[in-house]
């Protein structure tokens, strides 16, 4: 399977915020901000890939999904790059890597690699855009939770 690596560039301010996340109140936090803008931006990836299927039952095109879990074959051949990863695709399904690919009896119908291409500016500035909402939204979270356990424990 060919790998694309890119390199995004500019998001120092955002590295240093989630950073800061966590010094102040935990990793955890700042794992959970990252992950939920890594599906947001996924989501758009599976929409693409899912009205890019074909429709011979439907079975392909609804099985399209983002999430943190490979299966254990995927798992196998997969080298982790980064502690939070998000994946976006079909199925592990061999039909699914058949009619992407095509073979010796079968025509490839591309459906989740045009929707990367298509839309993966957009994707990298929707998960930047939605990391900086979800880290302002937790932060505030975060210290109105620690300005009530502080009063809490005032009284």
């Amino acid at each position: 399977m060919a790998r694309q690596m890119f390199t995004v560039e500019g998001l120092k301010e955002l590295d240093e915020a989630l950073v800061g996340l966590a010094e102040e109140f935990s990793p955890r936090n700042a794992r959970n901000v990252l992950r939920s803008a890594l599906r947001d931006g996924g989501q758009i990836i599976a929409d693409a890939g899912e009205a890019n299927a074909p429709r011979l039952s439907g079975k392909l095109a609804d099985s399209y999904m983002v999430g943190g879990k490979l299966s254990r074959r995927q798992k196998s051949q997969h080298r982790k790059e980064s502690d939070i990863e998000t994946f976006v695709g079909p199925t592990p399904h061999p039909k699914s890597v058949q009619t992407e690919f095509g073979n010796a009896h079968q025509a490839p119908h591309p459906h989740l690699r045009p929707a990367w291409d298509g839309n993966w500016r957009r994707v990298l500035d929707h998960i930047v855009m939605r990391a900086k909402e979800r880290l302002e939204s937790t932060r505030k979270r975060l210290v109105k939770k620690a300005e009530r356990e502080a009063a809490r424990l005032k009284t």
